[in-house]
């Protein structure tokens, strides 16, 4: 387990149920007003099925909850975040909109639509939420081969940079260029998620000064970012690697940017 100052009893060792559609989730383009991620895309939940946002104290006793301490641990990297990003707001003289983390389970209505666990996690932007399915971080070691706590801790902090990037107006410029150019909508994409890649690590260089990383924890997010790159996922889909498919970036671009 890495470094971070989490919460008491968190940790690694939590249960999660699995997810299908490893590959899938990574190649759709999720531009136009869907949601934004680097593992992710809404749909195919039938409407009404909704998920709550996390309450600290509440839902099953943690002694009977086996995800208990990856919630815990969540929440704290989730919030370590998105201080981080509104001190870096008001410190520049801007305003900072917050973002809010709803954890679900199995599928959950969005501002974006509707979204099963096969999507892994997302961030929305016509709600300004980071979607976080759980057992995601059990699907990382066992079907991606990236385990560790600072390799979801990756995951957070970069469907957080979606909002920042929500924040700043970029993903609408996207969305607009990616419209009027539908050529040039993948290359576009690419370029929006390894922001959100290089985002992610201006938080991890700010846990990093602050001398709360362990040996191993920076190696365990760059094994997850190249985990999700495009031309992993589809030589682990059993095809070929076609680079114009490319919406994410590749293995090296998406460890480079972190």
């Amino acid at each position: 387990m890495g470094g971070l100052p989490i919460p008491s009893g968190a940790g690694k060792g939590v249960g999660g149920l699995g997810i299908a559609g490893i590959i899938i989730f990574i190649l759709i383009q999720v531009l136009g007003g869907g949601g934004s991620g680097g593992f992710n895309i809404p749909g195919g939940l039938p409407s009404g099925a909704r998920a709550q946002d996390p309450q600290p104290g509440q839902g099953i006793p943690a002694g009977q909850d086996p995800q208990a301490d990856l919630k815990d641990f969540t929440t704290y990297v989730f919030t370590d975040v998105q201080q981080m990003w509104k001190q870096t707001f008001e410190q520049a003289g801007q305003p900072y909109d917050k973002a809010q983390a709803v954890l679900y389970s199995g599928g959950v209505s969005t501002g974006c639509g509707n979204a099963t666990s096969a999507v892994g996690p997302f961030y929305c932007p016509a709600d300004s939420r980071v979607y976080l399915d759980l057992s995601f971080y059990n699907d990382m070691e066992q079907q991606l081969g990236a385990p560790g706590d600072f390799a979801w801790a990756y995951v957070i902090a970069h469907e957080m940079g979606h909002h920042i990037q929500n924040l700043e107006g970029t993903s609408d410029k996207v969305s607009s260029e990616s419209q009027a150019h539908p050529d040039d909508a993948n290359a576009l994409s690419v370029r929006l998620e390894l922001q959100a890649d290089c985002y992610a690590g201006v938080w991890g260089k700010t846990v990093f000064a602050k001398g709360d990383l362990e040996s191993g924890d920076i190696e365990e997010a760059q094994n997850a970012a190249a985990a999700v790159g495009d031309d992993r996922l589809q030589k682990r889909g059993g095809g070929s690697v076609d680079p114009d498919s490319f919406t994410h970036g590749t293995s090296e671009q998406r460890q480079h940017w972190f």
